[in-house]
């Protein structure tokens, strides 16, 4: 029955897409981020689906009528050259075969990547593209929250097998990643859509918990830290942590919590030895090869050269290792300046909201944005995530409203900007006289 459900909503979904390319982004986020496929139980675990809507997506890109360009973005212009970069290293890889399964995988990303960035336009595609992200994501969530809540966090919450969050580790990173994503539909939605982010929020956070990841707890800190200073509500947030993260982590049984106080004791620990076991030889391959290993560098033979401990064989289990292992110290730069140019986009959204009437939205989805990199950039240190699309397509919906928001600025009148202006200074210049007002009172 769900092998059949998928079917037909797959199929079902092939019209809209050939009428608007929009369509098929979405459908490629459900089905390359939810996999919807690995919950049935017959053949449409092995069918194409993703083929299938890859090129209903493009054959509708290239019918579509008007302009089709590339918005040629900073961020843009450095992902266009990271995927350069990333082909370079494949051509000189260590293990030409297993980088090239790795290459195609990533490069279909990339592809669609690019695709979203020329379809996503207006305000109602970038709110679509977070519903679809949230609702993809938030989906594990719910289902491993209320697992956990009936089972009283004895056992460990998994993602879809053979997917990138199929690691207990990497889902609890995913849904990190959507949590302010769900605050901000919570924040813009209406009153269904209000509820219905209230009970996913908590649930997934208690499904990241019950994945006994403990980069996982640290991305969650510094994520609700952040989206708390970001909220706008920062004693209704204040209050909300304070209640709601006492109870959620005293329902976690007692192994959990010896799971989590191992972070101080990772000398003793055999997999934190192996991590930097890993990172040490990813370090010292690309000191000896300009362009890195290329993907897929993860083998004994490998180790044999460039580890401190031969014998300990691990994944790089940081997406920054990861990257500087694969692809050298040039890629590293690369992917790290991608990230610091979203956060700078996204720091210019918020300020340019405020001056723009009707562009709150732009702001709010900004700031959470930024709190999910602060999450991404904090677990992932710790997982070999770098390749995982959802970070990709948050940087589609910041270019994108960038964009609406310079056009809606080129369309204001400087007046009316003026106007704006004028009123935030009129209303700091009252609250300073009524503090100034309120200290001479007290002082007479």
């Amino acid at each position: 029955m769900r092998d059949i459900l998928v079917t037909v909503l797959v199929f079902c979904s092939l019209p809209l897409i050939l009428r608007a390319p929009i369509y098929g982004v979405l459908m490629w986020i459900w089905i390359s981020v939810m996999n919807p496929h690995t919950q049935a139980w017959g053949f449409a675990q092995q069918f194409p689906f993703a083929f299938i809507i890859a090129i209903a997506t493009l054959l509708s890109l290239l019918l579509a009528p008007g302009r089709k360009t590339l918005p040629m973005t900073p961020i843009t212009v450095v992902l266009l050259f990271f995927v350069l970069w990333m082909n370079l290293s494949t051509a000189q890889a260590i293990f030409p075969e297993a980088a090239a399964a790795q290459w195609n995988k990533v490069m279909k990303i990339m592809l669609m990547t690019f695709t979203a960035l020329i379809v996503v336009r207006t305000r109602h595609d970038v709110q679509r593209l977070v519903w679809m992200l949230v609702l993809s994501l938030g989906f594990y969530g719910v289902k491993g929250g209320l697992f956990t809540l009936r089972g009283g966090g004895v056992d460990r919450v998994w993602g879809p097998a053979s997917t990138f969050i199929g690691d207990n580790n990497a889902l609890a990173l995913a849904l990190i990643i959507s949590i302010p994503l769900m605050y901000y539909l919570y924040q813009t939605g209406g009153k269904w859509s209000r509820l219905a982010m209230l009970a996913m929020m908590p649930l997934s956070a208690m499904s990241a918990l019950a994945s006994y990841s403990r980069g996982a707890l640290l991305a969650i800190a510094a994520m609700a830290v952040f989206a708390w200073l970001r909220s706008g509500h920062r004693l209704l947030g204040g209050l909300l942590l304070a209640v709601l993260a006492p109870p959620a982590l005293l329902f976690m049984p007692e192994r959990w919590f010896d799971r989590m106080d191992s972070i101080g004791n990772y000398a003793a620990d055999s997999s934190a030895q192996g991590r930097i076991n890993a990172w040490h030889m990813a370090f010292n391959l690309a000191r000896d090869r300009f362009m890195g290993g290329g993907f897929e560098i993860s083998e004994p033979s490998v180790f044999a050269i460039y580890a401190p401990d031969p014998q300990a064989v691990h994944a790089a289990h940081s997406i920054y290792f990861q990257i500087l292992g694969e692809h050298g110290f040039v890629g590293l730069g690369l992917y790290l300046l991608l990230g610091v140019l979203a956060w700078r986009t996204a720091s210019r959204i918020i300020r340019q909201a405020r001056s723009l009437p009707g562009q709150e939205w732009a702001g709010r989805l900004a700031a959470m944005i930024q709190a999910s990199m602060m999450g991404f950039a904090v677990g992932g240190a710790f997982l070999s995530l770098a390749y995982f699309d959802v970070p990709y397509y948050l940087l589609v919906a910041l270019v994108a409203t960038r964009r609406l928001l310079a056009t809606d600025a080129l369309s204001t009148p400087l007046d009316a900007q003026q106007h704006q202006i004028g009123r935030r200074h009129m209303a700091e210049e009252t609250q300073r006289r009524q503090a100034a007002q309120g200290g001479d009172g007290q002082a007479r």
